[in-house]
C-alpha cells in the first residue's frame, strides 16, 4: 500500500471512529437505534415485495407499503430502546440466571406488547376501525408470537450474554431482519377466497336439500 493510500485509510478510519463514538454515545444513542430500526423495517418489507415480484403475486413496488413498515419501524424502535435499558438497569448481571430471567421477560412482556404496537401502528396509518385492528390482531399476531419463540430465546441468550448494552438494539434488528420479512409477509398476505363448487356439485347439492324439504305426499285413502 502506498504511502497516500495508507493516509486516505486512516482518515477513513479516523472519521468512521468519530462517527462511532457520537453515534453509539448516550446522548444520540436513541436517534441511532430509531434510524436502524426504521432502515431495517423497510430493507425487511422491500425484500419480501421483490420475492413477490419475482413470484407474481403483486405487480410493482408498492412505496407506501414500505414507507409504513419504516414507521411501524419507528414506534417499535422506541420500545426496543428503552425496553432494553430497563432490562439491563435492572438486571445488570450476566450470570445464567439472570440471562434466563431476562429471556422470559423479554419473551413474555415485551414480545407481545412490541406485536400489539406494530398492529395498532399499521391500523392507524391504513386507517382502519378499531374493529378491523382488532380482528387483525387476532388472525396474525398469534402467528407472529409462535414465530417469535423459535428465533428470540436463542438470539437473546447471546444478545445478554456477550453483546455491550449499546449494541443490544443494532443487534436486535441486525437478527430481526429475516423476521422483518416474515412479518411483511404474514401482515400483508391476502385471505384466500372461498373455493367456488363444481356446476354438478352444486346440483347434487340442491337436489338433495330438495328432497329433504319437498313435502312428503301420502297416498289417497280408499273409500
Amino acid at each position: 500500500m502506498s504511502m497516500r493510500n495508507r493516509e486516505r485509510w486512516q482518515k477513513v478510519q479516523m472519521i468512521l471512529s468519530r462517527w462511532h463514538n457520537i453515534a453509539f454515545s448516550k446522548k444520540f444513542l436513541l436517534f441511532t437505534n430509531l434510524g436502524i430500526s426504521i432502515s431495517l423495517s423497510m430493507l425487511g418489507d422491500t425484500m419480501e415485495q421483490s420475492y413477490e415480484r419475482f413470484t407474481g403475486q403483486i405487480e410493482g413496488w408498492d412505496r407506501t407499503r414500505t414507507l409504513r413498515m419504516g414507521i411501524s419501524g419507528f414506534t417499535v424502535g422506541i420500545v426496543c430502546h428503552y425496553w432494553y435499558q430497563w432490562l439491563d438497569y435492572y438486571y445488570p448481571k450476566r450470570t445464567l440466571k439472570t440471562v434466563v430471567h431476562k429471556i422470559l421477560l423479554d419473551q413474555f412482556i415485551c414480545s407481545p406488547f412490541y406485536i400489539g404496537v406494530f398492529f395498532l401502528t399499521m391500523g392507524l396509518l391504513e386507517d382502519n376501525t378499531w374493529e378491523e385492528v382488532k380482528e387483525e390482531i387476532k388472525d396474525k399476531a398469534l402467528i407472529l408470537y409462535k414465530a417469535e419463540w423459535t428465533v428470540w430465546p436463542v438470539a437473546q441468550l447471546i444478545n445478554f450474554f456477550f453483546i455491550s448494552p449499546k449494541y443490544r438494539v443494532l443487534y436486535d434488528n441486525t437478527v430481526s431482519l429475516g423476521y422483518d420479512v416474515y412479518t411483511s409477509r404474514v401482515k400483508y398476505k391476502k385471505k384466500e377466497p372461498p373455493k367456488m363448487l363444481s356446476n354438478s356439485t352444486a346440483l347434487k347439492i340442491y337436489k338433495a336439500h330438495r328432497n329433504q324439504t319437498k313435502p312428503r305426499q301420502y297416498p289417497k285413502k280408499k273409500m
